[in-house]
């Protein structure tokens, strides 16, 4: 047996029916530092470390795509200690894992408004997606200064601009074109969206993209979510009947078609 073969038996999962991109809502920092008598930037510190732990499973198990939802655009709206904890956390998690995801064939991108986030953040984060950009294994997609609702402004924007201008007649604008203009144009769509902390809400987060994904909810905070969980929702996933909004016809044999 390959050493291939081996890890998806171990884990139980069917490597044919892998999910292209997952995308991830990471939520209950806070709360899990409050169950435990400690400050909100103790919770995310511990987020990190849960953050680390589903890179290097998605990176086992050859997904393509892992999309984490680090900072949204209301997060700005939070104290600024806080803010600026956030962004110090991020560029360490930056600058301390750059190694590691380059030695897993890992290349770092982002979506949101870059333009926002601190110079010194701009620049840890250039430095690693350059560092990172010919590898091909995964994508780790980092949602920074993002907002689903934002995203879908700048694509009609972009768009109306191109009709102004002459490049684009307002009946060719299709769904392809829109998802051409979107942060996300040279990813495909998530195929599961999960949500930690026992929220069931999308909280601005690929609005467009997800609407055909698979979602996944538990009561887990982030801080404490693992391997196992996540290897068992990737399990659940491929368990379910992906239709599409298709109708699956029974042929007079009674087997599906």
């Amino acid at each position: 047996m390959s050493e291939q073969t081996d890890k998806f038996k171990k884990y139980g999962i069917d490597p044919s029916r892998l999910p292209r991109h997952v995308a991830i809502i990471m939520d209950g920092n806070g709360r899990w530092a409050k169950k435990k008598f400690m400050n909100r930037v103790s919770g995310h510190e511990k987020g990190s470390e849960a953050v680390r732990s589903i890179v290097t499973i998605c990176r086992e198990i050859e997904i393509e795509v892992l999309t984490l939802y680090a900072f949204s655009t209301e997060n700005w709206a939070r104290p600024k200690a806080e803010v600026a904890a956030l962004m110090a956390l991020l560029k360490k998690f930056i600058v301390s894992e750059i190694d590691s995801l380059h030695k897993k064939g890992i290349r770092l991108e982002m979506i949101g408004q870059k333009e926002k986030l601190p110079q010194d953040v701009r620049d840890a984060l250039d430095g690693a997606m350059s560092h990172t950009a010919r590898n091909k294994q995964m994508c780790l997609n980092l949602a920074l200064s993002y907002g689903g609702r934002e995203e879908i402004v700048h694509a009609v924007r972009k768009i109306a601009s191109k009709v102004k201008k002459g490049k684009l007649s307002s009946g060719k604008i299709t769904e392809e074109v829109i998802s051409q203009h979107l942060y996300t144009r040279k990813l495909p769509d998530p195929d599961m969206v999960i949500r930690t902390s026992g929220e069931m809400r999308l909280s601005n987060f690929l609005l467009w993209q997800s609407g055909y994904a698979e979602f996944f909810f538990t009561k887990t905070l982030w801080p404490d979510f693992t391997e196992q969980e996540f290897v068992e929702m990737v399990k659940d996933y491929q368990s379910r009947d992906r239709r599409f909004g298709k109708v699956v016809c029974s042929s007079n044999d009674g087997s599906q078609q």
